[in-house]
C-alpha cells in the first residue's frame, strides 16, 4: 500500500529486536505471496515458483485463479518449511524479472518486492533481508553499519581480497537451515588480517605475529590492541581449531564479525 495513510506522513512503530532466524511464521508466509500479487503475478505464476522449490505438482483440478488456485498458494506456503520460504522468496523476486533472463535483477517490481518484503521482516523481528535478489542475515542497526562501512573502506582503499572475505562471512551466517559459524569467524578474522598485513607490508605474517611485532605501523592504540590478539587468539581456537564439544554460538560469531569489521575500517581509514 504505497499510497496508505501510514506512508503519506510517514507514521511507523519502532522496529522491533529481531527473535527470528530459524522459523517463518504466518505473518510472513502470507505477505510474501501478497506482495507478490499485489506486484502483477497471478496466482497460477506464483503457484508455479512454489512448486518449483518445493518440488510439488500443482493440483491440475484448481484451474480458476480466484478462489481454486489462491487457496492452493496459500496452503502450499502455509506448509512448506521455514528455510524453503526463505528460498521462494529468492524466485519470486526472479519470477518478477524479464521472462528471457530470470537472473537479472533491477526491474521496478524487483526493487519494490525487496523493498516491501525487507520492511515485513524488520516489522516481524526477523533476522533476514534481502539485498540484490538474495536472502542473507540481518542483525542489529550497530552490525549492519559496521559491515556496511567496512566494506565500503575496503573497497575504496583497493583491498577487494579483504572486502570478499567479509562478504564470505556474511554468507556463511546466512546460510540455510544452519550457519555456518565457524566460516564466519574464520572469514571476518581473514579479512582482517588481509588488511593487517597489506597495512604493514607483511603477506605472509599472521595477524598475531603483526600485532605482536607491527603494533606501531598498525596504530592500534593500547590496550586496545590485547583485545585484538585475544580475540584473535579466540578466532583461531574457535573457527580454526575446532574441538569436540567447544561450538561457536551465533552471537559469538556475530560478535567476531564486526568487529574485525570495524577494525578493517579503522585501518583503512588510517592508511588509506
Amino acid at each position: 500500500m504505497e499510497n496508505s495513510f501510514s506512508k503519506r506522513f510517514g507514521y511507523r512503530r519502532p522496529m522491533p529486536e529481531i527473535t527470528i532466524r530459524e522459523a517463518a511464521p504466518e505473518e510472513l508466509r502470507m505477505a510474501i505471496i501478497q506482495i507478490a500479487c499485489d506486484l502483477g503475478l497471478k496466482p497460477s505464476q506464483i503457484r508455479e515458483t512454489l512448486c518449483k522449490v518445493l518440488l510439488k505438482a500443482p493440483d491440475r483440478n484448481n484451474w480458476s485463479e480466484y478462489p481454486n488456485v489462491w487457496e492452493e498458494v496459500k496452503d502450499l506456503m502455509g506448509n512448506a518449511p521455514w528455510f524453503k520460504v526463505y528460498d521462494i522468496s529468492e524466485e519470486l523476486v526472479k519470477t518478477l524479472g524479464p521472462p528471457t533472463s530470470r537472473q537479472y535483477y533491477g526491474t521496478e517490481a524487483q526493487r519494490k518486492f525487496e523493498t516491501q518484503l525487507n520492511e515485513v521482516f524488520g516489522e516481524l523481528g526477523i533476522g533476514w533481508q534481502m539485498a540484490g535478489g538474495e536472502i542473507q542475515t540481518r542483525g542489529t542497526d550497530v552490525f549492519e553499519d559496521s559491515i556496511q562501512k567496512a566494506k565500503t573502506a575496503l573497497l575504496e582503499s583497493g583491498r577487494p581480497t579483504a572486502e570478499s572475505e567479509l562478504r564470505e562471512a556474511i554468507a556463511d551466517l546466512s546460510r540455510r537451515p544452519e550457519p555456518d559459524i565457524t566460516g564466519a569467524i574464520q572469514h571476518s578474522m581473514a579479512a582482517l588480517e588481509c588488511v593487517a598485513r597489506d597495512v604493514c607490508r607483511q603477506p605472509s605474517r599472521t595477524l598475531g605475529d603483526l600485532l605482536q611485532k607491527e603494533g606501531q605501523k598498525l596504530g592500534i592504540p593500547k590496550p586496545l590492541n590485547e583485545a585484538v590478539e585475544k580475540a584473535w587468539g579466540y578466532a583461531s581456537e574457535m573457527g580454526r581449531h575446532v574441538r569436540e564439544g567447544r561450538t561457536p554460538e551465533r552471537a559469538e560469531a556475530e560478535l567476531i564479525v564486526g568487529m574485525c569489521a570495524t577494525i578493517s575500517t579503522y585501518l583503512c581509514q588510517k592508511v588509506f
